[in-house]
This record gives C-alpha cells, structure tokens and sequence, in this order.
C-alpha cells in the first residue's frame, strides 16, 4: 500500500466512512499505527455512532461519571 493510499484510508477513517475492522482488511495491522497516522495528520478518532450496542454503554459510561461528580459534592 501507497503513503496516498494509507492516508486516504486514515482520512476516511477519521471521517467515520470506514471503521477500524476495514482498516485491517486493508492492510493496517496495529491500532498505535492508525493513532499515529491520525496525530501525524491532525486528525482525531472517530467517535461511536450513539446506537446500539454503543448508545446503551455510553449513556452507563455518562451515568456512572455523572453520579460520582454528583457524590463529590
């Protein structure tokens, strides 16, 4: 794989138009390579589409974070 054809994946990565499983079909073997890839082109992860599974456990993760804050009071 191209230096061309690395960064456009990276960039359609972290535009949410592929996902890290398609990173690895197309050749990425290490996640670390994929941040790094991301740090070197000023681009940040995706984040997870808010639906199921990932809606449920983002909103226990909010949950979770929210009573502790609250705790502190």
């Amino acid at each position: 794989m191209t230096e061309g054809e690395k960064e456009r994946l990276i960039r359609l990565y972290a535009a949410g138009g592929i996902t890290w499983h398609e990173l690895r079909k197309r050749g990425f073997d290490d996640f670390v390579q994929v941040l790094g890839a991301l740090g070197e082109l000023g681009l940040r992860q995706p984040v997870a589409a808010m639906v199921e599974p990932n809606a449920a456990a983002r909103e226990r993760g909010r949950a979770i974070i929210r009573e502790a804050l609250l705790a502190q009071k």
